[in-house]
């Protein structure tokens, strides 16, 4: 079949959205507010953008009225915030962080979680996820219903028994990603695949 995304309604194409792009790692995302509360949140439009100087993105949505959402807002007026993957033993935790929580309340005490204090950074990294990186704001982009947010890894915090010779132990991470609706998938079958080089014979 063919769909035009004008013909159909933006939560359609939501929904086509996440349900072709998968599985999409997840951001679990701290930032600072104004009255030093630290708002916590997950976000799976996430990903790698650059790698020297390193860089990451992720798109966080608005509110209905057109609002910038908690995390956004903060980061645009502090341009801190913390990144941290999701894993198996710590999803249910961070799933409880996207509840609509009152203001002043931080979703890192609804959770159970618990902070730690930045180095290069004010905000907190969590205790309970195994990688952390701190963050500088780079770029904001307002998308329209969304903010997409561009930072600058300033540094990494990573359990010692993930790092093995400057590498990730992907098994001992047991990273989760997201797929459609409340559908979550862990690491499953993997394989290596050459990249391959060009004969000219």
């Amino acid at each position: 079949m063919f769909i035009r995304t004008e013909e159909q309604s933006a939560h359609d194409n939501y929904k086509l959205l996440i349900g072709s792009v998968v599985p999409r790692p997840i951001a679990f995302v701290t930032s600072v507010n104004e009255e030093g509360i630290v708002n916590a949140a997950p976000f799976s439009f996430f990903n790698i953008v650059n790698n020297d100087p390193p860089m990451l993105m992720f798109s966080c949505g608005r509110l209905p009225n057109g609002e910038m959402k908690g995390t956004s807002r903060n980061i645009v007026s502090n341009k801190e915030f913390v990144v941290h993957i999701v894993d198996e033993a710590n999803i249910e935790a961070i799933n409880y962080t996207s509840i609509n929580s009152p203001h002043g309340i931080s979703e890192i005490s609804l959770a159970g979680l618990t902070t730690i204090p930045g180095v290069a950074i004010q905000v907190p990294r969590v205790q309970e996820c195994k990688i952390a990186m701190e963050c500088k704001l780079v770029q904001h982009v307002d998308l329209g219903n969304s903010d997409m947010i561009i930072g600058e890894v300033l540094s990494f915090y990573i359990e010692d028994e993930l790092y093995e010779g400057g590498r990730i132990n992907v098994d001992k991470l047991q990273p989760v990603s997201r797929l459609a609706g409340a559908t979550y998938s862990t690491i499953g079958l993997t394989f290596d695949l050459a990249r391959p080089q060009y004969d000219s014979k």
